[in-house]
């Protein structure tokens, strides 16, 4: 990395920590079991993916009942974009395993349409280190599989920081923090700019949209909000 990159990181974290001691925190009321606190902006509240668009474009055609969306075939992603965030998603694989490896309960959530973030059913099912359940995919396995039992809700808790380009053309890396049912499986791992293979976007850059992968699979999700954080 150039000194001119960790000349960038330190003074963004000086600002960080500037910002924080001069600035008194506003309140935020918390959410229970999962629900969006109230700062939060909800993308999916189990009635209807209007936060959303076809990957392909037009309206999605992701089947919505019963308080959860299916994955139906392509991918969607949000109208609007983002930078730093909190992500907070609920996920099943089928409860009927078909499959094995990569082929059951495939998903992901990509972070600017770059960044995977692996959804699979890893419950007794092994694959590629880092392309099972809470992977940065093709990047670092998690720590450990906090995997349930197939058919079960399973819930991730992002912290996202994204990669930044710097005025010399170099890329200021960013970060992922996961907590896998409630279980710690990525620790501030850096993303250094180079998206996850089959990315629709690429590059490094301020925001982009959140994108839920069609892999072929009727995975479920349910009750997604992100918080901003710049």
């Amino acid at each position: 990395m150039k000194t001119t990159s960790l000349l960038a990181i330190a003074s963004l974290m000086f600002l960080r920590t500037v910002s924080a001691a001069d600035v008194e925190p506003p309140v935020v009321t918390p959410g229970n079991h999962g629900s969006a606190p109230s700062d939060a902006m909800v993308l999916f509240d189990g009635k209807d993916l209007s936060a959303w668009t076809s990957e392909k474009g037009g309206e999605p055609a992701w089947k919505v009942e019963n308080g959860y969306a299916e994955v139906r075939e392509s991918g969607i992603m949000t109208k609007e974009q983002f930078g730093d965030i909190q992500l907070h998603v609920e996920w099943a694989s089928p409860a009927e395993v078909k499959g094995d490896g990569q082929g059951r309960g495939n998903s992901g959530v990509y972070f600017q349409g770059r960044y995977e973030i692996q959804v699979l059913d890893s419950y007794n099912n092994k694959t590629y280190f880092n392309g099972q359940a809470a992977s940065f995919y093709g990047h670092n396995a998690p720590l450990v599989n906090a995997c349930r039992k197939p058919g079960e809700w399973q819930q991730y808790d992002i912290v996202f920081h994204a990669p930044k380009p710097a005025a010399d053309g170099t890329v200021v890396p960013g970060s992922f923090t996961v907590i896998h049912n409630g279980v710690l499986v990525q620790d501030h791992i850096l993303v250094k700019g180079d998206a996850t293979t089959a990315a629709r976007f690429s590059g490094a850059t301020p925001t982009g949209p959140l994108l839920l992968q069609n892999h072929g699979n009727p995975v479920h999700y349910r009750n997604i909000w992100v918080r901003k954080l710049n």
